[in-house]
């Protein structure tokens, strides 16, 4: 990545990862994404926001020699996780002089992750600040957004919110800034949010007050394109974490030999009838990021197996763990499928689904092809989805 003024003094630094496809090896990230780092230089220090992941040292090292910078006298660690601190130690070799400005959560990761000497780092608390002589940093301490090391860096003079990973997309561009053909990151937001964001939509929610203190010009996240227009990412945050859910269903699903399909179709042309929105995901060949987005604001989410052995299919079972950790607003859960000659799949899958606040619906799980009985099972469970839809003031 080219370096790039964001206004004078302040400059991009970071690096495109034009190629990555998956993220933590769990979600895809089908556009890529950017690793952020910023260059503020002030009339007496110079500091630089954030590193770079590990394999993009030498880019990042050389897009500091093209900033033309001679000296650092800080590098703000807004969060620890290797996507923004691979790349500290080199830069701690190259900048002998320079200090570590981060939380004291962030200090103890820092440690470990880097073995980062305490005489390097300075940890700051809430509210303090450190002046770069015409520029003033103000730290804002917010755990959860989304580890507990993380803060963000607001930059007075000129009111930019450094905000870690809040407000950030996996989004690999050329673009500085989001432009207004915003319908792709609009999405690659949502996915974003949904993915690492959802698990603390109440913690996103206190920070959003905060922030709502402070005059914003820009947000530059460590992900993905900056914001101008900042009320266009704090009005879509506001919405996504709320509690306001659609008459939606999604059903992951997976079968083995055509039974649980045949239900899933049954109940997907029984919910449209109805009048309520619907998207099955083949297990089989899904993509997870897509899931996760659309957990985000679904109404009731049926999980749909067969048995394997004596418990849910694996890709089943993936499903119903992600969505336990991920936490999302939904109101009903259901599980159906069937069995061949026995299992606990509907205890199994009911257990890795205890985290959620939900209403659980009855299941309708069967042994073999499903007939009469099963679709007038699976009727009754639309009903009971339409009417609760209506009970919570969904539809």
């Amino acid at each position: 990545m080219a370096v790039r003024e964001i206004c004078k003094g302040v400059y991009s630094v970071g690096v495109i990862d034009w190629d990555r496809e998956v993220f933590d090896n769990l979600l895809p990230i089908p556009e890529g994404t950017t690793y952020n780092s910023y260059l503020i230089e002030g009339s007496e220090k110079t500091v630089l926001i954030d590193g770079v992941d590990f394999g993009f040292e030498e880019e990042f090292i050389t897009n500091l020699a093209r900033s033309g910078v001679s000296k650092i006298d800080y590098i703000v660690v807004n969060h620890s996780e290797q996507d923004h601190s691979g790349a500290i130690p080199v830069f701690l070799e190259l900048f002998p002089g320079a200090k570590v400005v981060t939380s004291e959560k962030c200090k103890e990761f820092l440690k470990i992750f880097h073995n980062i000497p305490d005489f390097r780092i300075i940890v700051v608390g809430d509210g303090e600040t450190i002046s770069l002589g015409d520029k003033t940093l103000e730290f804002l301490i917010t755990p959860w957004v989304h580890w507990p090391d993380t803060m963000m860096t607001y930059l007075r003079e000129d009111k930019i919110l450094f905000s870690c990973d809040f407000f950030g997309s996996h989004y690999a561009t050329g673009n500085l800034f989001v432009d207004d053909d915003r319908e792709m990151h609009y999405v690659l937001a949502k996915r974003y949010f949904a993915g690492i964001m959802m698990p603390f939509r109440g913690k996103v929610k206190d920070y959003l007050d905060r922030l709502s203190g402070y005059e914003l010009e820009i947000i530059a996240p460590s992900h993905g394109p900056l914001y101008k227009d900042t009320n266009y990412i704090i009005d879509a945050y506001t919405e996504w974490s709320s509690d306001k859910v659609r008459n939606r269903v999604i059903i992951p699903y997976i079968s083995m030999h055509g039974s649980t399909e045949k239900m899933v179709k049954y109940l997907t042309e029984a919910l449209l009838s109805r009048g309520i929105e619907v998207r099955p995901f083949n297990l089989a060949n899904a993509d997870i990021g897509r899931i996760a987005m659309d957990l985000l604001d679904a109404a009731t989410i049926i999980v749909a197996s067969p048995t394997v052995l004596f418990g849910p299919h694996p890709k089943a079972a993936n499903i119903a763990f992600l969505a336990n950790i991920l936490k999302p607003k939904a109101r009903l859960v259901g599980i159906i499928g069937s069995y061949g000659w026995g299992g606990k799949t509907v205890n199994s899958l009911s257990a890795m689904i205890g985290k959620l606040d939900v209403e659980v619906l009855d299941p309708v799980y069967i042994k073999g092809l499903p007939d009469e009985e099963a679709y007038a099972g699976i009727e009754k469970l639309a009903d009971e989805i339409l009417n609760k839809h209506k009970e919570y003031n969904i539809l």
